[in-house]
């Protein structure tokens, strides 16, 4: 008979081994990540470049990768830590070792598993206790670097802009009011090496993220086609006196059984005077006849999000005022499509969606048309300050009018990627001309 210490010390080992074993994320190839890695060593002069995983899983949600760190790993371990060294072009990963209990209820990581350095193309991979001793040995030069990301972090939710503006809104509250984790690392670097030169690697980083690679373009284009499908789930389970709720939960199941691990961001799904609320997530009203719904809504599938925004009629017919708005804004967005192409600055989608209106006789209703935010590995995707559309960029068009005291706002969002000569839109599978959303509506069964 086996004992029971035994018999657990067995039964640990096989569970570790089985959910240790770290394969190329799904929609990658394995050499994706050391691409990644060699590039952004190529565009450092000197130095080590540091990038850390996420602490771990908090709320009720599946455990996300931070951005920057899987982008250069496709490593889901928490709590690890990336070294890269540009002068040889090795990069090493430090993870914590778990205890055999935490190998248990959670399963391995990488350090479990014989084979994670080849398959994530490393030098070597170590306890993540080893690190500042590592360091040490590399960091003695009066001339030494170390790249850090000082800059915010970005989720799949929020930019890197928004993580800094809601730090600040959380720190009016002065019990609230404390470092990042990003401003912690900076600083203990600077008391263990003060030596050394911190440099922010953000702008390399970025540089890179902005121009998506062909595999990240499949996984785009299949999330587009998956996203639209939700939306189009949502849009015939709508009818008056259904709750924005039951929308939500259409469009969440068609995003889970294709293979996303949820929406890019929180719904956001308004009827009626909630159409109004930019990022209204509450979806809790009941919507009535002769009112519009606006859902805005993307799915998250392999790291990588999509945006979509559709508006329209709860009862399946929009009113006449209603057209004349929703016209106004679709000729708008349809005008700043046809402008993107490579070379394109905000100011020429401003001047073609002008003279394409006037040329319509088309009154714009104030909306002047720009070129929106690109969507990646974050819906509202990392971007230079004075943006050029590039081949390779995805961006999402979202022009929208609001008259709150009419309780009637309107959007119409897609996410196209950038071509050679034009753009593709990757969420066109969503009806979006008036005569497709009422032909669609109308098979609706109550």
């Amino acid at each position: 008979m086996i004992r029971k210490a035994s018999f657990m010390a067995v039964l640990v080992g096989l569970l570790s081994a089985l959910m240790a074993q770290v394969q190329a994320p799904a929609g990658y190839s394995a050499s994706e990540f050391e691409r990644r890695r060699l590039a952004l060593m190529e565009a450092t002069e000197n130095g080590l470049i540091i990038l850390f995983a996420s602490p771990g899983n908090s709320g009720a949600g599946h455990f996300r990768q931070d951005n920057d760190f899987y982008y250069f790993t496709g490593c889901e371990d928490a709590n690890a830590i990336l070294v890269m060294i540009p002068a040889t072009k090795d990069s090493y990963l430090f993870v914590p070792q778990k205890t055999d209990r935490e190998k248990m209820m959670e399963g391995g990581n990488s350090l479990d598993d014989q084979g994670a350095r080849e398959k994530l193309r490393l030098k070597a991979i170590y306890p993540v206790s080893y690190f500042d001793e590592f360091l040490s040995r590399l960091s003695g030069r009066q001339d030494q670097v170390i790249y850090l990301r000082l800059s915010p972090e970005d989720s799949v939710g929020e930019a890197r802009s928004e993580t800094a503006l809601f730090q600040a809104r959380r720190s009016r509250n002065p019990y609230n009011d404390q470092l990042s984790l990003n401003q912690f690392r900076a600083e203990r670097f600077r008391q263990l090496y003060p030596a050394a030169q911190l440099k922010d690697i953000t702008p390399q980083i970025d540089a890179l993220r902005m121009i998506k690679t062909p595999e990240e373009i499949a996984i785009l284009k299949q999330n587009g086609r998956v996203s639209a499908e939700a939306v189009k789930k949502a849009m015939v389970a709508s009818r008056p006196g259904a709750f924005e709720y039951e929308l939500e939960a259409a469009a969440v199941e068609v995003l889970l059984r294709n293979g996303c691990r949820g929406p890019a961001y929180p719904p956001i799904i308004g009827s009626g005077p909630n159409t109004c609320i930019l990022h209204y997530e509450k979806n809790n009203r009941a919507m009535q006849a002769g009112e519009l719904v606006l859902m805005d809504f993307g799915g998250d599938l392999n790291y990588l999000a999509m945006d979509i925004t559709r508006t329209w009629p709860v009862s399946g017919k929009f009113s006449e005022e209603q057209k004349k708005i929703y016209r106004a804004v679709l000729e708008v967005q349809k005008a700043c499509i046809e402008a993107f192409k490579p070379g394109v600055t905000g100011r020429d989608v401003q001047e073609y969606v002008a003279r394409k209106m006037k040329e319509k006789g088309i009154d714009p209703l104030g909306l002047r048309g720009g070129l929106g935010h690109l969507v990646g590995m974050s819906v509202h995707d990392v971007q230079s300050p004075e943006l050029v559309l590039r081949e390779g960029m995805v961006m999402a068009i979202e022009p929208g009018l609001y008259y709150p005291e009419k309780n009637l706002g309107i959007r119409i969002e897609d996410t196209v990627l950038i071509t050679r000569d034009g753009c593709e839109v990757l969420t066109a599978g969503v009806p979006k001309e008036i005569d497709e959303i009422e032909a669609l509506l109308a098979r609706r069964k109550f």
